[in-house]
């Protein structure tokens, strides 16, 4: 549903509520009315507002120039970037991933798209913890699959609990989605629930999809491990990778899968049958931020830390709790305090506050009291959206606005 007002209007909740079951299209929604606010702030979208590394810029320029970036490219991807991919996944995660095990794709969504058309059968069943990232529903749906959701909970601060995997699983079971650090809830799968997890797929021959698009970005104490490090789990797990959020390269569009050798080849024949290889120009600038300085990732995740504790602080001012986030750059937000459902209260927010924040329920159905909140905004805008959060609190509180 697209939705048809002129420039400047914000349409009613109702016709939010037209598109609110589809967690994705809502959230693009919102977005397109946030777009119609001169001012409004964005919490909303997990697109990295730092700039992309001058030598990551530079190596694309260079490859404009000498005419590399003409070439057509494998549609596996730079036979030199799955190498880089590869060593860098053995190095920093333990993944014994060689280059051909590795296909170069146009970002992470397009790498979950094809992981389940190419995994999945009609009828097959896949674990997906709840809250989730959306579009993962609409490509399992796609493959003609069917979610069955693993709840997680705020006093875990959602890492998934073994025992509800397990028990989640039927004979149509044929893989477990693990997305770690979360989104939404900046939660991290710990260690030794990735190994607990690891040993029921091995007992129940399942897959594993370990979707790790944040894994740079963890905060202490906090601890990442990959699935496929483990003993006899590489066999059977697919890892979802990218460059986005790492380097703030989202709109270069570089993701990339890595996985046993013969799904690599099924995945990559899918690819070429739809989209192809991905631009020369951005997969030379992968390749610079793969193999060049590393030390910006470590700035821009001190700046990822200091604005999730000024966020923090900001929500417990209007009285607001939280899931304490362990890695990414969102904070998971229990708003039942304010007495408006979240969903409302978004609404209320773009409305009369001009800052855009989604509801949990773009994140599942359940989550009628929760917010995610982004800080991929600079500090001053960071405390002009928690300043106008609070006036249009005080507001509701005082007036009885209502959305």
């Amino acid at each position: 549903m697209t939705l048809h007002h002129t420039p400047g209007q914000i349409v009613t909740p109702e016709e939010l509520r037209a598109v609110a079951a589809d967690g994705t299209r809502l959230r693009y929604a919102l977005m397109e009315l946030a777009a119609q606010i001169p001012d409004a702030i964005t919490l909303g979208r997990g697109d990295p507002d730092l700039n992309t590394p001058a030598h990551v810029i530079a190596a694309a320029q260079a490859a404009v120039r000498d005419g590399r970036a003409d070439r057509m490219m494998p549609v596996a991807g730079l036979a030199d970037l799955r190498q880089a991919v590869a060593a860098n996944l053995h190095a920093q995660n333990g993944i014994p991933a060689r280059p051909e095990e590795i296909l170069i794709t146009d970002g992470g969504q397009e790498a979950l798209y094809l992981i389940m058309q190419t995994l999945l059968d009609p009828g097959d069943e896949i674990l997906v913890p709840d809250p989730r990232y959306t579009s993962y529903d609409e490509a399992i749906h796609q493959a003609g699959a069917r979610m069955v959701l693993v709840p997680t909970y705020p006093e875990d601060n959602f890492d998934l609990r073994p025992a509800e995997v397990e028990a989640a699983i039927t004979p149509k079971t044929k893989a477990i989605l693990i997305i770690s650090p979360s989104n939404p809830t900046s939660g991290v799968v710990s260690p030794a629930s990735v190994r607990a997890i690891a040993a029921i797929a091995q007992r129940h021959n399942l897959a594993v999809i370990s979707d790790e698009i944040y894994e740079k970005y963890i905060y202490a104490p906090a601890q990442q491990l990959s699935m496929a490090s483990l003993p006899g789990m590489f066999e059977r797990t697919i890892t979802l990778g990218g460059f986005s959020k790492t380097y703030a390269m989202t709109g270069w569009r570089v993701g990339y899968v890595a996985g046993p050798a013969d799904f690599i080849e099924r995945l990559t024949a899918v690819k070429a049958a739809t989209t192809g290889p991905i631009s020369a120009v951005s997969q030379y600038a992968a390749l610079a931020a793969a193999t060049g300085p590393q030390e910006i990732v470590a700035e821009y995740r001190a700046t990822y830390q200091r604005r999730l504790e000024r966020m923090k602080q900001g929500l417990r001012a209007l009285g607001f709790t939280y899931s304490e986030p362990q890695g990414a750059f969102f904070v998971y937000t229990n708003a039942i305090s304010s007495g408006i459902p979240a969903f409302e209260l978004s609404y209320l927010l773009l409305k009369e506050g001009h800052v855009l924040i989604f509801p949990g329920t773009a994140f599942g159905e359940k989550w009628v009291d929760w917010l995610r909140i982004s800080v991929l905004q600079p500090d001053e805008l960071l405390d002009l959206a928690l300043e106008r959060m609070a006036g249009v609190l005080t507001r509701h509180r005082t007036e009885g606005i209502k959305p």
